[in-house]
């Protein structure tokens, strides 16, 4: 007797996924493991998302904008008082008399910085009245007051194109840093000292380092254009027993309520410098 054995139908394998089916399965129609719809979906909401951030940035800028003023900032009090600059721009001002070309530069300085105060220049500007302040809040455009070069004396470098240093009597120029709206109390002058063994004698230009209220206040780049900071000249008036030494001196504005006695800054509302002149 025979017994018919059975046959059993194998059991279907089920296929096999691979990358390639994970990149992009013909199946389904799945790119990525996701279809183009949902793909669509995810682009859409990122797309809103990014787009309301951007638009919500632009409107708290532009809200943030319409408070500022473009002539004055919106804070003021960090900085309460100049610093004092001093032209040439050198904290070291040494050169030999004997040799031009070591004073050429300070001269070609002085003279391409003066070039803004030519009288020429400043007859466009407004001939102020002195001692007062020169308040123009409700004006638009702002004036400037004149600051002729010709103010400046033997240290202006028309009588003297050499502004003193061929002669070993150089000239600085010293001005205060611009602030919008300072108006400075007293009668603000430059005072100059030198540490050395006798008394250096100094000229002043103009008249005792005075630098004129009518000056004040600034009102900014935009609104007050041709403006120029009042300068105060000093010609060193070196003897020979100074020269070959290092002569240290120190410039401060007085008879005013800006400081210049800071040990934190040594430049508000004062500077320090060298000068070695050598025969």
């Amino acid at each position: 007797m025979f017994i018919e054995k059975e046959h059993k139908p194998e059991e279907e394998k089920e296929p096999q996924t691979s990358w390639k089916d994970f990149l992009y399965n013909p199946r389904t129609g799945e790119f990525v493991g996701r279809t183009a719809s949902s793909w669509g979906l995810i682009l859409l909401f990122y797309v809103v998302f990014y787009a309301f951030l951007a638009a919500m940035f632009s409107f708290t800028m532009w809200v943030m904008l319409q408070t500022l003023d473009e002539n004055t900032p919106r804070y003021r009090d960090r900085v309460p008082t100049p610093g004092l600059v001093i032209t040439p721009k050198s904290l070291d001002i040494v050169y030999s008399m004997s040799d031009p070309l070591k004073y050429a530069p300070y001269i070609q300085h002085l003279e391409s910085f003066l070039q803004q105060y030519n009288d020429t220049e400043q007859d466009k500007n407004e001939l102020c009245v002195a001692g007062k302040y020169f308040e123009q809040d409700a004006e638009s455009p702002k004036k400037a007051c004149q600051f002729k070069r010709s103010s400046l004396g033997f240290c202006s470098g028309l009588a003297d194109n050499m502004f003193g240093y061929a002669e070993g009597k150089p000239c600085v120029l010293l001005k205060m840093n611009r602030i919008i709206g300072l108006k400075p109390r007293g009668d603000p002058y430059i005072n100059c000292t030198a540490k050395t063994e006798s008394p250096l004698q100094m000229m002043y230009f103009p008249s005792e380092g005075h630098i004129d209220k009518m000056y004040f206040p600034y009102y900014g780049k935009k609104a007050h254009v041709g403006y120029v900071q009042p300068l105060v000249a000093v010609k060193l008036l070196l003897r020979k027993e100074d020269y070959n030494k290092e002569v240290l001196m120190e410039c401060r504005v007085e008879g005013t309520d800006l400081r210049n006695n800071d040990d934190r800054d040594k430049f508000l509302g004062r500077v320090t410098f060298r000068v070695m002149v050598t025969e």
